[in-house]
């Protein structure tokens, strides 16, 4: 068990509040607002997740303390280590007692909220997508939703990123519309993320995917257009940046990814710890998604000023204006995204710069960091006061 901790400033904490997820990667990546509006509002901060290399960056934080998780598995289907995940959070929970904890995708939102039950700790489940669960049909995502419901009958809030995953599962009879609440996404550093002063050299345009190479990503659509445009207009660049995810049951097989780079429609950037320079470079961000909580992805190139391509399903569709700030394509589509991106080779830099102005707008008004840090500051303090 590892654990180690960064003390606040200032006096004792109003507060604890544990957040938990199936890797201090997605918290450091995707949490790192809600951890600091917390600090500022005087919350000692404790991350629960398995041991990676972003530990030592969570660290940093200010008021952040670390509990490394054994028994973990992302994609166990096991009885017996389902038990052995929801006791040891059971036992982390009882040692560190927060007054509550938030929990981060399907796993700890199963098990994670079971543990807080026996050590009688407040939950809250947020719900980060609905993703492989409702995108397929099967035995585990049946038991999955199962599971869900039962998870959910016992929680302080549940809470969506999205109107649509909040309306279908109020819908299904899964949750309750009193108990749950909505915040825009994990929300993007419009400060960080902004436009790029740094020139570009004459070239085509730029098609940027950008996320883990996963299947329901869209990935695969992305690369049948990138093939046709690629005949159509030899100028055009398509880039795929993200890493192959093997832990995931929708991950694409490596040889595919070979094969499209070896028929040169596609550019392989690898990954990176910083996107910037590669959505700096780019003239369109593309996302074929066949569902999402909120796209992150999606929020930093708004928030770097780019147009963007994705379709019309929860988590993203809502992040366009069309024709104004980016296009919406059917998903599943392959020949209509062609279509668009073919249409985008004759927007001229002025308009297409035009366009990305107008998300940036967007992103600072409706999905800035601060916005949704405040949000879950609230969604604490509510709770807190009914605790006591």
């Amino acid at each position: 068990m590892q654990k180690a901790s960064h003390n606040l400033e200032k006096g004792p904490p109003k507060g604890v509040v544990a957040l938990v997820a199936n890797l201090a990667w997605s918290i450091y990546n995707f949490r790192l607002p809600v951890i600091r509006a917390l600090h500022r509002e005087g919350y000692k901060v404790i991350v629960i997740a398995p041991v990676d290399e972003t530990v030592s960056n969570l660290l940093r934080e200010p008021g952040v303390e670390f509990v490394g998780l054994q028994s973990f598995r992302r994609n166990s289907t096991s009885v017996i280590s389902s038990i052995k995940m929801t006791l040891e959070f059971q036992r982390i929970y009882q040692r560190t007692r927060p007054d509550i904890v938030i929990h981060y995708g399907v796993q700890a939102n199963v098990w994670g909220n079971f543990g807080a039950r026996l050590a009688g700790v407040p939950s809250v489940c947020v719900v980060t997508g609905l993703g492989y669960t409702f995108l397929h049909t099967g035995f585990i995502p049946w038991v999955t939703r199962w599971l869900y419901r039962l998870s959910f009958l016992k929680t302080a809030k549940i809470v969506f990123e999205n109107e649509e995953d909040q309306e279908l599962l109020i819908k299904k009879a899964i949750v309750r519309r009193e108990n749950t609440f909505r915040v825009p996404g994990c929300g993007v550093d419009t400060n960080y993320f902004k436009p790029s002063t740094v020139k570009r050299k004459p070239r085509g345009p730029v098609f940027l995917f950008m996320g883990r190479l996963l299947y329901d990503k869209g990935i695969r659509e992305f690369a049948a257009a990138a093939a046709r445009l690629k005949t159509s207009f030899p100028r055009a660049q398509c880039w795929i940046l993200g890493h192959l995810d093997d832990q995931n049951p929708a991950h694409i097989q490596r040889n595919e990814l070979v094969n499209w780079v070896q028929e040169d429609y596609i550019q392989y950037k690898g990954a990176s710890d910083d996107v910037r320079p590669f959505v700096a470079q780019a003239d369109w961000m593309v996302l074929p998604s066949y569902r999402e909580g909120l796209s992150k992805v999606l929020l930093e190139a708004m928030s770097m000023a780019k147009p963007i391509i994705t379709t019309d399903t929860p988590g993203c569709s809502e992040t366009v204006r069309e024709g104004q700030t980016g296009f919406i394509v059917p998903v599943k589509d392959s020949e209509k995204l062609y279509q668009v991106m073919l249409l985008c080779c004759s927007i001229e830099a002025e308009q297409r710069q035009k366009m990305g102005n107008e998300a940036r707008v967007i992103a600072i008004q409706d999905y800035d960091a601060t916005l949704v840090g405040a949000l879950y500051v609230r969604l604490v303090a509510e709770i807190m006061l009914n605790k006591h």
